[in-house]
């Protein structure tokens, strides 16, 4: 039988869950493909207008991975594998510039590049935390400038003027100094491919449950796991003792008026072309284990 094949996503769940003995207490077979890590992202990471969307497009090799739930969302509508229906995630997430900028209020980022992934989390949350201040003409968004790793890397070399972060380097922006302009927290959805055994799932699912309760008792003795995805250029600046949890797994249902709701956001936002979207059948979309 082959293997559940899992890709981290920049949280530490998966890490604690290897760490603790939790897969293996379940009796998941298993194997972790970083395929969206700092170094294996860059298969991905081919230049303007790729993102997360085109990852699921292009077709991921792992049988559960993550992405906003915007974009699992339109994902699963178009049929590129099924938006786990069981549990949703929220990972702190913001928009940053460096801290001798001239930007110091949401309103100062109007005309100011700010690099996000395309049809990626940062994209929909730099839109729907911006959009309280200014005109949609007014906010100017970058897609030339990669995945989260190079866009972080770019901001702190300066070669950026703003860009959007979330989880690892969120925290590592805020320990470099740079300036939070906004914070636009969003949630995360699985995206479950190929034809996995559901009891795999459950199991998968059910070491996380436990990885989430150590997380939120002891947080400090897990935070030096943000270091397996970071780029290694990094790793000797990296004070993660100061670091938060990051992303946090709520085990509650991604509901029809949730998934509705965002489908119709993200067409009114015109972030994809105009038919583009799929068909937003929630039944057809969505595939819940009722996992416990």
């Amino acid at each position: 039988m082959a293997k559940f094949v899992i890709a981290p996503h920049m949280r530490l769940h998966e890490w604690i869950a290897e760490e603790k003995g939790y897969f293996q207490a379940e009796g998941l077979e298993y194997e972790f493909r970083d395929e969206l890590s700092s170094e294996e992202g860059k298969k991905h990471d081919l230049g303007d207008r790729i993102g997360a969307y085109q990852t699921f497009e292009r077709g991921r090799t792992t049988n559960v991975s993550c992405a906003c739930h915007w974009t699992v969302n339109v994902a699963a509508s178009n049929g590129h594998g099924k938006l786990y229906g069981d549990a949703y995630s929220v990972s702190p997430a913001g928009v940053f510039v460096p801290p001798e900028s001239r930007v110091r209020q949401p309103a100062d980022l109007a005309g100011v590049p700010i690099s996000v992934g395309y049809q990626s989390g940062s994209h929909y949350a730099t839109i729907q935390g911006i959009e309280q201040y200014l005109k949609l003409e007014d906010i100017q968004l970058s897609f030339k400038d990669g995945l989260l790793f190079k866009r972080m890397e770019l901001l702190i070399d300066r070669k950026v003027p703003a860009a959007s972060l979330f989880s690892g380097p969120y925290y590592f922006m805020e320990q470099l100094g740079f300036r939070k302009i906004i914070d636009t927290t969003f949630m995360m959805a699985s995206m479950i491919t190929g034809d996995p055994d559901p009891e795999d799932l459950r199991k998968y699912f059910r070491a996380l449950r436990r990885a989430q309760r150590d997380l939120d008792l002891r947080p400090e003795l897990y935070t030096h796991h943000y270091k397996k995805e970071f780029p290694a250029r990094f790793h000797e600046q990296m004070d993660t003792r100061r670091w938060g949890p990051g992303e946090r797994i709520v085990f509650e249902p991604y509901t029809r008026e949730v998934f509705e709701e965002s489908f119709e956001w993200i067409a009114r936002h015109r972030i994809f072309p105009e038919g583009e979207m799929g068909a937003g059948n929630y039944d057809r979309a969505v595939v819940s284990l009722a996992c416990g």
